[in-house]
């Protein structure tokens, strides 16, 4: 919709705003406020309760230590940063860090052989009511900002200045994105016409001048220049210009625009640096996932040694040929590697290449291959592959090299392919777990595999692998996929 300046409601400096950066200090007062009130409930409790002396004085000075390394341990983390809307907290941060700050606390006071005169009752209260009011609070906590900002009392006026249509409704995207309900935009301003195609949702402010002229009167907090071309002599001026006004004045890079919304504002030394990718799993994280799959295909090699016997002498049985078929695939940073499958086609019918893809009821497929197929047994013999290096258990599935999707190989297909193999490919995955196991006939389907694999690397965890691993399980019972 189309605005004028002389619509927007104005707002003197006299009126008490705040900016979201208050909300930092309000949450650690809330955090405050929590421990104290938790402390008094707990002594009235445990005298009702329990009615044994204690040494009021040293459990004073343990509950304090135990606050002290609660808040260090909750700045250090950036923990309120929720608090300034970049993120949600339903309370689990916090408790978890509570729960730390306890254990490190319980530590000292053991170093310092001073457990027997504590009351074991008092600490367990103290504990137990610090953390029903740190989870209730945030939730009280989260509905009066909501309010705050809703009324205006606390947030940021912000002011897009942008070069073109296409570009505000790029930011829009952007801020929508991060989910941050104190940033409220006021309008857009623009040098040029405003009839050339503004965004719709946002009122056209004016051009520089305009946007000058909120500045001063203290209409606004802060001003995005979203520019990308635009020279240092103009950016310069606006910057000088508005420095005689106390708002917030930043600069959107042209990277931010045009680049894939995960990268990351990074420092060298002071230097800031656009990260766009991010060795995915490194240093701890790398060791327990590699201990993780050789462990696990350790034991399942053994468990399942009869099912791989079995399989290997019905394969024998059946057909003419090897037991074991070899595929080169895309792993670990697009190196080729040798996958290993137990044989489910006939010798002379099989495709190395992995050009020809297998379709339902494929002709070339033996019968015991229909059966080791559908319930993933022909991929067993990849545990081999976990123990010699080349896989994990869970990862980005590997492809093979020749694999088509339509027309197209799948690399030419599918926009970001090849961010697949920064990490080692596995014997499942989550795209697999997400209902895309088998043929993948589209390219749609095919964009979707590679989106599940992008976000498993982005998003890995030791509890994800565990999930996908059970998962797996239940999958291979009801998916009508896979043949």
């Amino acid at each position: 919709m189309h605005g004028k300046l002389d619509s927007i409601p104005r707002r003197g400096n006299g009126h008490i705003r705040f900016t979201s950066n208050v909300l930092r200090s309000l949450g650690i007062a809330n955090d405050l406020s929590c421990f104290l009130i938790a402390f008094l409930l707990a002594t009235i409790v445990y005298d009702l309760t329990v009615g044994y002396y204690y040494d009021a004085r040293l459990h004073r000075t343990g509950a304090i230590i135990l606050c002290i390394n609660y808040f260090l341990i909750r700045i250090s983390r950036d923990g309120y940063a929720v608090f300034r809307g970049q993120s949600e907290d339903t309370g689990g941060g916090s408790l978890a860090d509570f729960l730390l700050a306890s254990a490190l606390t319980s530590l000292v006071i053991l170093q310092l052989e001073m457990m027997r005169e504590f009351s074991r009752g008092l600490a367990l209260y103290f504990i137990g009511f610090s953390m029903v009011g740190l989870f209730i609070s945030r939730m009280a906590f989260r509905k009066i900002i909501w309010n705050l900002m809703a009324k205006g009392v606390v947030g940021q006026r912000v002011v897009l200045y942008a070069s073109s249509p296409d570009t505000i409704r790029r930011v829009l995207e952007l801020i929508e994105l991060q989910r941050l309900p104190h940033l409220r935009i006021i309008g857009y301003a623009d040098d040029r016409s405003s009839t050339a195609d503004p965004a719709k949702e946002l009122p056209y402010l004016g051009g520089f001048e305009a946007l000058l002229q909120l500045a001063r009167t203290g209409q606004l907090d802060q001003v995005i220049l979203a520019l990308p071309e635009i020279t240092q002599e103009r950016l310069e001026y606006i910057a000088d210009t508005l420095s005689a006004a106390s708002i917030d004045l930043c600069v959107l890079p042209r990277e931010a625009m045009e680049l894939k919304p995960g990268y990351r504002i990074n420092f060298l030394g002071s230097l800031p640096v656009f990260t766009i990718w991010q060795q995915p799993v490194r240093d701890v994280d790398g060791i327990l996932k590699e201990m993780m799959d050789r462990g696990i295909a350790f034991v399942a090699v053994i468990l399942l040694s009869p099912l791989l016997l079995l399989t290997a002498l019905a394969i024998r049985l059946e057909s003419k040929g090897p037991i074991f078929f070899k595929q080169k695939r895309f792993g670990f940073n697009n190196n080729e590697i040798s996958v290993l499958k137990f044989r489910s086609m006939y010798v002379d019918q099989q495709d190395v290449s992995g050009a020809a893809r297998t379709q339902k009821n494929d002709p070339r497929v033996t019968r015991v291959g229909r059966v080791i197929r559908r319930t993933s047994i022909d991929e067993l013999p990849q545990l081999f592959n976990v123990l010699r290096g080349d896989m994990s258990i869970v990862g980005p599935r590997p492809h093979a090299t020749m694999m088509r999707v339509e027309d197209k190989y799948y690399f030419d297909a599918v926009k970001g392919y090849t961010a697949r193999h920064r990490v080692k490919p596995g014997i499942t995955g989550l795209a697999q777990v997400r209902g895309l196991r088998g043929e993948i006939a589209t390219t749609e389907r095919a964009r979707k595999r590679v989106e599940y694999d992008i976000y498993y690397i982005e998003n890995w965890s030791p509890l994800m692998d565990l999930r996908i691993m059970i998962e797996t399980v239940f999958k291979l019972v009801w998916d009508k996929n896979a043949y």
